[in-house]
């Protein structure tokens, strides 16, 4: 085995590995760019954070397809699949919805990096301009025939029934 000291712990064990190395990434994530942010600012900031998120989510969908031995051009189907073995998806509580054949509805209820804010009372983070990059971008990889659509993500103001909330559309 490729990791001995993984082989004999318990399945919730590894889970709970699993869930701390995805908070790891998600601070270490938050730390980058808030060092980004110290130095050139919340505009320059998000560009960059753009810039890594075009490349992240289409290296993150490939992985998870090969995992998952999800073919190319999957559909929505495949879509489903992938989304609930993102790496926050360990700790950032989502809901997906099938109103129809052609159109799945992610709904993240909620987001680890907003609910933090909120328990600081600090204004929600403006992530939508990365967030339509990165759905986009790894619903593309997933099935380039899938058009994203953003629900609703701040800056935009929020129901309270979820932080963001994203459409996926099979186009034919």
């Amino acid at each position: 085995m490729k990791y001995p000291e993984l082989e004999n712990l318990s399945k919730e064990e590894l889970i709970a590995i699993i869930e701390d190395e995805a908070k790891n990434w998600l601070a270490h994530d938050g730390l980058w760019f808030q060092a980004v942010e110290r130095h050139y600012g919340i505009d320059k900031a998000i560009e960059l954070d753009i810039e890594a998120w075009k490349d992240f989510t289409v290296i993150e969908a490939k992985r998870i397809m090969k995992r998952l031995n999800l073919p190319p051009n999957s559909g929505l189907d495949g879509l489903e699949k992938a989304l609930n073995f993102r790496m926050y998806r360990r700790i950032n509580e989502q809901k997906i919805e099938r109103p129809d054949e052609n159109t799945l509805i992610l709904k993240m209820i909620t987001c680890r990096v907003q609910a933090a804010r909120q328990r600081k009372k600090l204004p929600f983070f403006p992530c939508k301009p990365v967030g339509i990059v990165e759905y986009s971008y790894f619903a593309k990889t997933i099935d380039e025939r899938i058009k994203t659509e953003v629900i609703a993500c701040p800056p935009d103001e929020l129901t309270g029934e979820y932080h963001c909330a994203w459409k996926f559309t099979l186009e034919k």
